[in-house]
């Protein structure tokens, strides 16, 4: 067997073996992913909501950060404070 034989040998071998890949399950989820049709990580949506309480909560103590700064702004200006 010379070397060029060796070589058109180990060529076929990896195209055999690429294909299987790409025809597989390996292929299938690559192309999923790059046609967006990928199921999405779990790990990852567990993360999302875990972001979206949190934001719900920080939402939360904003709003009662406004309502204490507007109810200090009112008291300001009623009339009969003794600081004029």
């Amino acid at each position: 067997m010379h070397a060029n034989d060796t070589i058109v040998v180990i060529a076929i071998v990896l195209g055999v073996v690429l294909v299987k890949l790409i025809r597989g399950p390996l292929g299938q989820a690559i192309a999923d992913r790059l046609r967006g049709t990928a199921p999405p990580d779990p790990g990852l949506l567990d993360e999302l909501e875990a972001v979206k309480t949190r934001l719900a909560e920080v939402e939360e103590r904003l709003d009662f950060a406004e309502r204490m700064l507007a109810q200090g702004e009112q008291a300001q200006r009623l009339p009969g404070r003794g600081d004029s």
